[in-house]
């Protein structure tokens, strides 16, 4: 009787190893699963990445070659799309920097990052006469310099007058308003009419004396804020400009509504 209960109880206990390997099998089988869904994301992340890279750097899948990891690990497409307009714009801004290099510009324009895009800053005088919105001839020679660099990219462009806070009242500017708002809107005219640069990237502001760059307390800080600024906006704000309604050609211009026969 003892015999065949210990018998029993050593067959039951050899059979245990079943159940461990068993569980193992499960687990390997779940990590493959999870291994080859998760190479599947990958191949897809790192081909939306090379083909934005590429487009970057024109280098014809050159990245595709390249012996590094494949894939940026948690960056979905929109973060991917940041990382290439951040590429672009970076490349923009150096053919700006080089190009007021090359024209000794330092001294009165000025390129810059901020949150909102890039900067092309000018200080009034190179582009203006002391009071006047007409472009002068170096103006126009300079902005056909910049106009190359600028006429490719997809961004909005939106073009700043700023004054300082001496007061204008003239018949043509009763205000600084005025007088940032002409030479903002001669900027964008110049830009589209010569330079070909697509008037529904643009958009003119015109902000007067009330967003100066430093204190108006001297001549010279007064000649810092009177400026015009080329800004290429980062495509996340584009949300924040207006978009043109496309109506059907039948139309009048309000959807729904027939022309008159």
């Amino acid at each position: 009787m003892y015999r065949r209960k210990q018998t029993r109880k050593e067959k039951d206990r050899s059979e245990r190893w079943l159940i461990t390997y068993a569980d193992m099998i499960t687990l390997l089988m779940i990590f493959f699963i999870v291994m080859y869904s998760l190479s599947k994301i990958d191949v897809a992340k790192f081909k939306t990445l090379a083909e934005s890279l590429a487009a970057v750097f024109g280098a014809g899948g050159m990245i595709l070659e390249s012996p590094g990891p494949a894939v940026v690990p948690g960056s979905p497409p929109e973060q991917i799309k940041e990382l290439v307009e951040k590429a672009q714009l970076e490349k923009l801004k150096q053919r700006l920097e080089n190009y007021i290099r090359e024209n000794g510009l330092a001294a009165k324009v000025s390129v810059s990052t901020e949150e909102r895009g890039i900067v092309l800053s000018f200080q009034d005088d190179v582009l203006f006469d002391l009071g006047s919105a007409r472009l002068t001839d170096k103006a126009k020679e300079i902005l056909g310099k910049v106009a190359p660099i600028l006429v490719d990219t997809p961004n909005y462009i939106r073009i700043e007058g700023h004054t300082d806070n001496l007061p204008i009242n003239t018949p043509r500017f009763p205000s600084n308003w005025e007088l940032s708002a002409a030479r903002a809107t001669n900027v964008v005219q110049e830009l589209i009419h010569n330079h070909g640069l697509p008037p529904h990237k643009l958009s003119a502001a015109a902000y007067g004396e009330y967003r100066p760059r430093v204190p108006n307390d001297s001549d010279y800080n007064r000649q810092l804020n009177r400026r015009v600024n080329i800004v290429i906006l980062r495509s996340k704000f584009a949300g924040a400009e207006p978009h043109a309604v496309k109506y059907p050609p039948e139309t009048s211009g309000v959807a729904g509504v027939q022309p008159a026969q």
